[in-house]
C-alpha cells in the first residue's frame, strides 16, 4: 500500500488504505484510524518543514480515549491490542504517581525502547490560566554575545556556551577527518562518538537555556510581571 507523499490528510489516507491496513495486519477498527492519522501527521509536519517524509520504525502505536484508559485505584492501564482489550499494571514512579493522581489522561503512546522493555507515555492536557491584570512587564532581549538581558539589569553571559560549541566543533571536525582516512571499524567508532558529542552538546545547551528561562519566570511570579520578548540585540 504506497500513497503518493504529498497526500497529508488523515481522511484521505484512511479512506486509500483503511480495508486493506485491517485485512492485511488484522487491526481494530480504532488502531487502523489511529495509524492513519499518525501517518497524516508525519506527512504534514514534513510538508511544513519542507523535509522527506520518513518512515516509522514499528515500536510504537498511538492511543486515544477509544482504546486507552488509565484506571488510578489499582495503577492500571486498558489498551486495545490485536488479541483484544488487556488490562495492564503500571510501575510508575512517585514524580509519575504525583502527576497523574486525579488525572483523566484521554491519550498515549505505547513504545518499545531499546532495552526491549515496553513504556506507556501518558499524555496529560491542562488549559493555560488566564494571565493576572498587571501593568509590570519584565522585557527580555536574547542574543549570542549575552544569552539573555531583562529590563530589570539581568543579563547572562554567553561565553561558556559559546567555548562549548567551538570545543565540540573543534572535537568534531579532528573526527570527521579520521573517519575519512582510517579502517572501517575506525569509521564505524567515530560516527558513534560523533552522535555522542552531538547528544552531549544539545543536553548542555537545552540545560542551560532551562536555567536561564526558569530564574526569568521566578523573577517573574514574585513581581507578579508579565514577560515579553524586546528581539534579537546585534549579536544574535
Amino acid at each position: 500500500m504506497v500513497i503518493k507523499p504529498e497526500i497529508t490528510s488523515k481522511l484521505t489516507i484512511q479512506g486509500i488504505v483503511y480495508e486493506d491496513l485491517r485485512a492485511k495486519f488484522g487491526l481494530p477498527a480504532n488502531l487502523a484510524v489511529r495509524a492513519c492519522a499518525r501517518v497524516g501527521a508525519n506527512r504534514l509536519t514534513a510538508k511544513k518543514k519542507d523535509k522527506p517524509v520518513k518512515a516509522f520504525k514499528p515500536t510504537s502505536a498511538d492511543y486515544d480515549a477509544r482504546i486507552f484508559a488509565f484506571r488510578e485505584k489499582d495503577w492500571t492501564v486498558s489498551l486495545t491490542t490485536l488479541s483484544g482489550r488487556e488490562h495492564i499494571k503500571i510501575n510508575a514512579g512517585n514524580y509519575q504517581r504525583g502527576k497523574l493522581a486525579g488525572r483523566k489522561p484521554t491519550s498515549a503512546q505505547l513504545c518499545k525502547h531499546r532495552d526491549g522493555q515496553y513504556y506507556i507515555h501518558i499524555q496529560l492536557k491542562d488549559e493555560v490560566p488566564d494571565p493576572h491584570p498587571t501593568k509590570k512587564v519584565i522585557g527580555v532581549d536574547f542574543g549570542r554575545r549575552d544569552i539573555a538581558v531583562t529590563s530589570n539589569g539581568d543579563s547572562w553571559d554567553g561565553k561558556q556556551l559559546t567555548e562549548t560549541r567551538d570545543r565540540y566543533s573543534r572535537a568534531r571536525a579532528s573526527l570527521q577527518k579520521k573517519a575519512s582516512t582510517r579502517t572501517r571499524s575506525s569509521r564505524r567508532r567515530c560516527r558513534q562518538v560523533l552522535a555522542r558529542l552531538s547528544g552531549r552538546e544539545r543536553r548542555f545547551q537545552a540545560w542551560v537555556n532551562h536555567n536561564i528561562s526558569k530564574t526569568i519566570i521566578q523573577q517573574a511570579k514574585s513581581e507578579k510581571a508579565l514577560v515579553a520578548p524586546l528581539g534579537f540585540n546585534r549579536y544574535s
